[in-house]
């Protein structure tokens, strides 16, 4: 389905006179399925923003990060990612279960680039590329509805210091943040987590 456009994005194309522009990236840029080269893009990436809404228009967005690779293209239009343990609010994925509707937004800034991903998501308990993630909670399966590239004029660039220690990696014990050894929150961690283990 094409990219359809807001009332309010076209009053705002017809005053700066971007209507034809906008027409044209939508023909050319926007698809619907990956290909090799977002396949290699988004697969490359060790981070990502991630968009969603609740039932009430209620946004959030949130940063979601990995290894390199960490977001898997399963198919032609469906990538996968995992949800780690984080702060037990749920935001996000508490939207994605109202609504599941989902942006996200891939930004590698040593190279400058980014690609844009619209979609439709859904939270997934059992599904084989569960296995490719270790202490992963569920994945999340997006069916893309849109993919396009954005312009990275405005990306600074950054060089990559070290990846977080934090991400879960087979046979490496992961560390425990520090905040949740705080007084605020010792006592009303879940049950099986392991910063609750006092051995």
């Amino acid at each position: 389905m094409p990219l359809k456009y807001a009332d309010a994005s076209r009053n705002l194309q017809d005053r700066f006179d971007t209507r034809r522009l906008a027409d044209r990236l939508a023909e050319v840029k926007v698809h619907h399925e990956f290909t090799d080269a977002d396949r290699h893009f988004i697969q490359a990436q060790d981070m990502f923003f991630l968009a969603t809404v609740d039932q009430q228009g209620q946004p959030t967005c949130s940063y979601k990060g990995g290894n390199p690779g960490f977001v898997t293209i399963l198919d032609q239009s469906t990538l996968a990612f995992p949800n780690y343990d984080g702060n037990g609010m749920f935001l996000s994925m508490g939207n994605v279960t109202e609504t599941g509707r989902i942006g996200l937004l891939f930004v590698d800034f040593e190279r400058q680039r980014r690609m844009r991903v619209d979609g439709v998501a859904e939270l997934v308990f059992e599904h084989d590329v569960i296995e490719k993630y270790p202490e992963c909670q569920f994945v999340v399966l997006v069916r893309a509805t849109a993919i396009y590239p954005n312009c990275p004029r405005y990306v600074h660039q950054y060089k990559l210091v070290e990846h977080s220690p934090f991400v879960p990696k087979s046979g490496v014990a992961t560390p425990t943040p520090e905040w949740k050894r705080s007084d605020w929150a010792r006592d009303v961690l879940a049950a099986r987590d392991p910063a609750t283990d006092r051995s």
